[in-house]
């Protein structure tokens, strides 16, 4: 069975539900705890040493992420929330089926509103409270507009996506050698995938 990294700091060790996906290159350490159904990437830290760290259920934390606790203050990721590839978040906390874009970073006291939406690559500063349902974006990120229901919906069925991903590197992931040669009938893996919004149609 394949283990992520996990480092007990003076006497606290990290905790993952059975349910829950830890990949075996993410790395926990201290005061980290993953709740049930949640999915933490490749790569992904989160570290527990002057605060506590947590996924709430049916969240993720995806590739390369980094979750860090200012000291006195948690970082925490609520039920369904949805942390993309890169992101760092810093004490701050991110609501109920709330989303962080890729790259973005979340700073200290910072709160992400339920069912809200940071952009790519934008820096909520300390102390900043986004409104529920709403999209923030840039540097520093500002309020743009309240979210339509059919946004709220893509990314509700993004999060799911990774719950079911959870379920399936629980049944099949494992360590193998590569392939030298593509084979002739190679099956595909994008069977499920919810559709970038971008590429949705409307109506």
């Amino acid at each position: 069975m394949l283990k992520p990294k996990t480092y007990a700091l003076e006497g606290v060790r990290p905790v993952i539900h059975p349910t829950a996906f830890v990949h075996p290159t993410a790395v926990l350490i201290g005061d980290a705890i993953v709740g049930p159904r949640c999915y933490v990437g490749p790569g992904a830290a989160m570290r527990g040493d002057f605060g506590r760290v947590m996924l709430e259920e049916g969240s993720n934390l995806q590739d390369n992420c980094i979750m860090h606790a200012f000291p006195g203050m948690d970082c925490v990721i609520e039920v369904d929330g949805h942390i993309g590839h890169g992101a760092i978040l810093h004490g701050c906390r991110v609501g109920r089926n709330a989303l962080v874009g890729m790259n973005s970073v979340v700073m200290d006291g910072a709160v992400i509103g339920d069912s809200a939406m940071v952009a790519a690559m934008a820096f909520v500063k300390a102390g900043f409270e986004v409104p529920p349902r709403m999209l923030v974006a840039g540097t520093p990120a500002k309020v743009l507009r309240e979210l339509t229901d059919k946004e709220i919906a893509w990314k509700e069925e993004g999060t799911r996506d990774y719950q079911r991903l959870s379920e399936r590197c629980h049944a099949s992931l494992e360590e193998c050698e590569p392939l030298t040669e593509v084979e002739a009938d190679r099956p595909r893996l994008d069977a499920g995938a919810s559709i970038p919004l971008y590429q949705k149609k409307s109506g």
